[in-house]
């Protein structure tokens, strides 16, 4: 029985009961992600991730960057597909569904759009609980995925993406407080916008972090904005940048490519973990984590660990599949908020804006 059927069958023959009951084999939960240009869609059970598919869109390579419009066609395009695909992995149906979450916030608000959509139908149709769920907090607590080295609470985390870079003091699952953050550029930003001012193409963080090994990080030297306690700022360093290679002849960026995505590179790591090390100090916490998508760069994952033996940290990072935007982190996060009892009404509706 393919998934529209399946959804218009539960509608036409759901019987009253006990609402949302707690099944023998544990909560199982089927969670959406769709904030920008990747349709993700996870199978939880008892907080163990059973399958996380993502569907990617090309179509905004030759653009340079992503398209709004364009990504939410593609998302309707491939929600459908993508649960299917999901279940099948984990090797479930519908009907063992205990739950269905989705990403509320931040993000595209067309992409949202399809996703909390979508969520609100198949929970409409199975009579399941809504569960809401914060694209940043899903990524802190990413590093509490079927794991047997998942950190203890308290621990901070630098949560670094294309959009957001900030520093979240994760109290237990659910009590998360940012205590620093960026002013204007995300440090995703500031490695995509180098990448562009060099000529290398869409998406460019990956491929500066590939061509920075095979670079000196010291050959150029580049600017560090200093902000105030824990915050951060990329803007300048992307200036610094733009008018650095502003003032070398023709031919220059192409001879000297590696040592300058090296430069760059561990330019942005470097604010990233001065800030880091601060925030150690001032709440003592040594439990250290980092996620989001840029946590996938090498750089900045070596850092850390070497970071963290120096300073006696025990550091976590999640596997490279959910550092980038994924359903897995969805999931996880709505098994916290299933045991919780926080779900959410049909009048749920996304949001652009990043307010925890």
């Amino acid at each position: 029985m393919n998934l529209y059927r399946v959804i218009f069958y539960f509608a036409a023959n759901m019987s009253n009961h006990e609402q949302y009951p707690l099944r023998g084999e544990g909560i199982t939960i089927l969670a959406i992600e769709s904030s920008c240009d990747d349709t993700s869609v996870a199978v939880c059970r008892n907080g163990v991730i059973l399958s996380n598919i993502i569907a990617g869109q090309i179509v905004h390579e030759k653009y340079g960057g992503v398209v709004p419009e364009l990504a939410s066609r593609a998302h309707m395009q491939n929600i459908v597909p993508t649960v299917q695909a999901a279940l099948d992995t984990a090797n479930t149906t519908m009907d063992k569904l205990d739950a269905i979450a989705f990403t509320q916030s931040p993000g595209l608000i067309g992409s949202l759009l399809v996703g909390v959509q979508f969520a609100k139908s198949v929970a409409l149709a199975l009579d399941k609980p809504l569960i809401a769920v914060h694209h940043m907090q899903a990524h802190v607590l990413a590093n509490l995925i079927d794991t047997d080295n998942k950190p203890d609470f308290p621990f901070l985390c630098l949560t670094v993406s294309g959009g957001h870079t900030q520093i979240v003091l994760a109290k237990s699952p659910l009590e998360l407080e940012v205590i620093g953050e960026t002013i204007d550029d995300a440090a995703g930003e500031a490695f995509d916008k180098c990448a562009k001012i060099m000529g290398i193409p869409y998406p460019g963080g990956p491929l500066i972090d590939k061509y920075a090994k095979e670079g000196n990080p010291l050959a150029f030297k580049f600017a560090e904005p200093q902000m105030p306690e824990l915050n951060f700022s990329f803007s300048g360093l992307k200036t610094s940048v733009l008018y650095f290679l502003q003032k070398q002849e023709s031919g220059f960026i192409a001879a000297n490519q590696a040592d300058l995505c090296a430069s760059i590179q561990y330019t942005i790591i470097n604010i990233l973990l001065k800030k880091l090390k601060k925030a150690v100090q001032q709440t003592g916490i040594s439990n250290v984590c980092i996620a989001g998508g840029v946590s996938a760069n090498s750089g900045l994952r070596n850092g850390l660990t070497e970071m963290g033996k120096k300073h006696g940290w025990k550091t976590f990072i999640p596997a490279f599949q959910y550092c980038t935007d994924n359903a897995g982190m969805i999931a996880i996060t709505a098994h916290y908020k299933y045991l919780a009892g926080q779900f959410a009404g049909m009048e749920a509706s996304p949001s652009a804006r990043a307010e925890w």
